[in-house]
């Protein structure tokens, strides 16, 4: 087992490594930038407004959906809860664990690289669900399937190449399903709650299985009525909370900051419990782990996208690009902020050791939090952020499994998938978490080719669009 998991972490330096996926995952972000003009920056605005605030373009004017939906609009679900279902998938442990270990190894300067990711990322989110939309079908039971699994076949002429792409990225996100969007949640949410609460992992893992299947029973519908409940109010508590932290601590936010611009472009020398970093290190471990929270250019969340009700591609892309705003610029910007400003960075445990994921982030909000009781709202947010994480992935495991295998297959998945919380909740498996890491760039990498592909047909039908809008018609 130690041999195998020396092999499979040495592919998993390649894979997320400066020579490999982050170089592309980087510049396809920049060349869909520049091909769509800045599209995340000019149009954030009226992106924040359809997705908070119009929710539903079946229900016409009305933002809370009072009206009569217009059923010649097709689609299962409101492109909110589309939002709140990818949301639901990335704000997870990444969001918690991920920045303190890109803290850890790449020290503050890691922060600007995840903003940089973030801010990059955002064309690509826009591009996947403007593509999910765009080619998405009706399945057997007359419900909207799409993502790369359909789209990546029409990016190319060359047939077989399409083909290629589409079954590489289907194949990929099954397994990654299963290990990124399961059984390393399911154990987070199980060692967190033994450690914080002394609950029997036996007793989260039959739990947790039991309540995911319930939920998957009642398929989109169900998983975006859940998640547009949950996920603002998880959402909501954490970023509050984090708030209280920085609210304390107001005067060393400005150095804070200093130092993330500083070190972003320097490294960071080693100090307290940080054993110091490069520029190299600093870049790979910002992009990486910014790339783990978001999944921009992974493709993921374009078939959440794909079940919206909506007419129009670039409406929805609009949407779902605020989901790399919220999860990068705001949550993991807190999590960033609350580390740097305690000090907790540089801090160790009782033997000496520098403290690294989830306990890095509960120290800091215990040294930040009023009568040091922070790392209960570390240890409650992470058991949230999980379980909204296995509850969106697996509805991408399902259109995925579908694609290649069929509706009835979808059953069997679903039983494979609730064993699989149980086992992970109740082992350590050190494999399966590189394992994870390796498919989820394995699974990106079609996405990133196809969007490369189709960045002419993107870019253009968007112009178009926008012109004709007169709610989001350009200015110039």
């Amino acid at each position: 087992m130690d041999k195998l998991l020396e092999v499979l972490s040495t592919v998993d330096s390649f894979v997320w490594g400066p020579f490999f996926l982050i170089p592309l995952l980087l510049g396809t972000g920049l060349w869909l930038t520049i091909r769509l003009a800045g599209l995340q920056f000019r149009k954030l605005g009226p992106a924040m407004h359809l997705a908070l605030l119009k929710r539903d373009e079946a229900a016409g004017e009305s933002a809370a959906g009072k009206q009569p939906l217009d059923d010649t609009i097709e689609g299962d679900i409101s492109h909110y809860q589309a939002l709140t279902t990818a949301l639901a998938a990335t704000v997870g442990v990444g969001n918690i664990a991920g920045v303190a270990t890109a803290i850890h190894i790449g020290g503050p300067g890691a922060v600007f690289w995840m903003w940089i990711t973030g801010l990059l990322g955002m064309a690509s989110k826009y591009s996947e669900a403007f593509m999910a939309v765009r080619f998405r079908t009706k399945d057997a039971k007359g419900e909207m399937s799409g993502g790369p699994q359909y789209y990546l076949e029409k990016v190319t002429n060359v047939k077989w190449l399409g083909r290629t792409l589409a079954v590489a990225f289907a194949v990929f996100a099954i397994i990654a399903s299963l290990g990124t969007g399961n059984l390393t949640q399911a154990n987070s949410v199980a060692t967190q709650l033994q450690a914080s609460f002394g609950i029997n992992p036996w007793m989260t893992g039959l739990f947790m299985a039991a309540l995911t299947g319930i939920v998957l029973l009642g398929g989109v519908k169900s998983i975006g009525r859940v998640t547009s409940a949950f996920v603002p109010i998880m959402i909501i508590l954490y970023v509050g909370a984090a708030l209280i932290v920085l609210g304390l601590h107001l005067a060393e936010i400005p150095d804070a900051l200093a130092l993330i611009f500083h070190d972003a472009f320097t490294g960071t020398a080693a100090t307290g419990g940080f054993v110091g970093s490069t520029f190299m290190i600093v870049v790979q471990y910002g992009v990486a782990r910014g790339i783990f929270s978001n999944e921009s250019g992974m493709g993921t969340s374009a078939i959440a996208a794909a079940a919206a009700r909506t007419r129009e591609p670039v409406r929805q892309g609009l949407v779902s690009m605020t989901q790399t705003f919220i999860d990068t610029i705001i949550v993991v910007s807190m999590t960033a902020l609350v580390i740097v400003v305690t000090g907790a960075w540089k801090a160790t445990d009782a033997d000496g050791n520098p403290l690294d994921g989830s306990p890095l982030t509960a120290e800091a909000f215990n040294l930040g939090f009023p009568g040091g009781q922070g790392h209960f709202v570390v240890a409650i947010s992470l058991v949230f952020f999980a379980f909204s994480t296995v509850l969106g992935w697996a509805y991408y495991g399902e259109r995925c499994v579908e694609r290649l295998f069929g509706l009835n297959a979808v059953t069997v998945y679903r039983v494979l998938f609730a064993i699989v919380i149980f086992v992970g909740c109740i082992t350590e498996l050190k494999v399966a978490w590189t394992l994870a890491d390796i498919t989820n760039g394995l699974m990106a990498l079609p996405n990133l080719i196809g969007l490369i592909l189709a960045s002419g047909l993107i870019a253009h039908e968007t112009r178009a669009y926008l012109k004709r809008d007169p709610k989001l018609r350009e200015s110039r």
